[in-house]
């Protein structure tokens, strides 16, 4: 289960990075989700560590704050990540051994 909690820390490092930055501009969940065209549900959502924000997600964010992205994630890094001890593996998307089904009216 490393890999698991592994994505969890990243996830709740970089929520706790965005309420921490949206605290200090004193900014509504909604307010920043409206500055970043995101819902208030899917901000509290990445604040809570219960999703994976994607790259575009975090640009969205970090503008919106008025920061750098790269800023976003050292906040997240310096002061609620500890990701130091994380492989790549426990944080790569896992591929899907299935192929595609084959199209109607192709011959194979």
């Amino acid at each position: 289960m490393r890999g698991k909690n592994s994505r969890q820390g990243i996830y709740a490092a970089i929520g706790g990075a965005v309420r921490e930055a949206r605290g200090r501009y004193g900014l509504t969940q909604t307010e920043l989700g409206w500055r970043a065209g995101l819902h208030r549900n899917y901000v509290g959502a990445v604040e809570r560590g219960e999703i994976n924000p994607t790259l575009r997600i975090i640009v969205r964010l970090a503008h919106a704050l008025k920061m750098q992205p790269s800023q976003l994630l050292q906040l997240a890094e310096l002061h609620h990540g500890g990701w130091e001890d994380i492989d790549a593996d426990d944080v790569a998307p896992r591929r899907s051994r299935r192929r595609a089904a084959p199209r109607k009216g192709r011959q194979s």
